[in-house]
């Protein structure tokens, strides 16, 4: 038998909290995080999801993670593999610098790749080994999979995932140049929809082998790469479901067990479209309940995956499925929305996480139970 991974312990930042529970009091109660700004697209107001903070995210993770250390059975991350999962890594120093000095000959190329936040931690904290993972979207979502199957095949016993990810001008200003960008919070599956935030933030989890006071076990996960387009998805979600089908088959569950599913529901035509697609066709008329909370917390791109993961495992500790902000006019039929706050008996939740290329996963988090 595998071992089974469990989430230990979790932390998160982002415009909509500085905490898990304020993440989810934001969500709950459906406010106002995301800004306006002027800043990063020339002549255009954009919606954003910006952290308010006089110091860096990297800055800002090191206090988190001392504070790991003093809330678990830790003493230090000697006995702890780090998986990291970024879209763009130090791409935010970089720009710093350049920006400043108008010299690309003042940037320190060490600070700029994926792997800038891994060994950032690694200067302040002696961690076993390090993975950093960068596929878009996915990035954290990717980074949790490869650590529940270190988890479920005994080679580790401790690993820290974290996903996180800045605001920089190149990937505000790439989604500009894609149409996709809102001016105003975005309302996903919404029928006058007007696009996307992309927004900051991170994520951490702690899994572990070992089942502790109220965790949550990490059942499944499931990928899939249908590389239909290199930035739209499959318009018939085929991507989407197989990546759902997988991680129900990996966590030993059919559709019917399925309470909830926090939706990647970026607020672009294409993505609801495909994903709703995708979610009717897999679940048919056992509609599970579905919301997307990229309205609260905007699109994190690279941390999603470990943030929506986390405020799975709230749903579960707070037996409550959160509503869906800004859905006034539905497009889409035949799909079980949350239209308010409901508490109700939840087992198992799913998070989807899909991204540029086809690249495609799915997360199923549940109760622990008792074989």
């Amino acid at each position: 038998m595998q071992n089974r991974a469990f989430i230990n312990y979790f932390d998160t930042v982002c415009c909509a909290g500085n905490n898990p529970e304020e993440l989810f009091e934001s969500i709950l109660e459906k406010k106002d995080c995301i800004s306006l700004d002027t800043n990063f697209v020339k002549e255009q107001t954009v919606a954003i999801g910006k952290i308010k903070t006089d110091i860096s995210l990297n800055e800002l993770l090191v206090q988190r993670l001392k504070k790991l250390l003093e809330n678990t059975n830790l003493e230090d991350f000697s006995q702890t593999l780090l998986v990291v999962g970024s879209s763009v890594g130090g791409m935010n120093e970089t720009e710093r610098v350049y920006f400043k000095d108008k010299n690309y000959k003042n940037i320190d190329y060490k600070k700029h790749p994926i792997d800038s936040v891994a060994d950032f931690l690694k200067k302040n904290f002696n961690f076993y080994d390090d993975i950093s993972f960068s596929t878009a979207c996915t990035s954290s979502a990717n980074a949790l999979g490869y650590a529940k199957e270190c988890i479920n095949k005994g080679v580790y016993k401790n690993i820290l995932v974290v996903g996180i990810d800045a605001l920089s001008f190149t990937t505000v200003c790439g989604f500009r140049s894609l149409s996709v960008l809102s001016s105003n919070i975005c309302t996903p599956f919404d029928k006058n929809r007007e696009g996307m935030n992309v927004a900051e933030g991170f994520g951490l989890i702690l899994l572990q082998d070992t089942e502790k006071e109220n965790s949550v076990e990490f059942l499944g996960v499931g990928y899939s790469s249908d590389a239909h387009h290199m930035t739209q998805p499959h318009p018939d979600g085929l991507g989407a479901m197989e990546a759902m089908k997988s991680a129900l088959k990996n966590a030993k569950l059919n559709t019917r067990d399925i309470s909830y599913i926090n939706a990647h529901g970026t607020g672009t035509y294409a993505n609801d479209f495909s994903e709703l697609t995708a979610i009717k066709t897999l679940f048919k008329d056992i509609q599970p309940k579905i919301s997307s909370t990229k309205s609260i917390t905007g699109h994190t791109l690279g941390a999603a995956g470990a943030i929506e993961a986390i405020i799975c495992c709230m749903i579960l500790k707070n037996q409550t499925i959160p509503t869906n902000k800004g859905l006034i006019e539905i497009e889409i039929d035949g799909i079980n929305y949350s239209l308010e706050n409901k508490k109700q008996n939840i087992k198992y939740t799913m998070s989807n996480s899909f991204a540029f290329g086809g690249n495609n996963t799915s997360l199923i988090f549940g109760i622990p139970y008792e074989y």
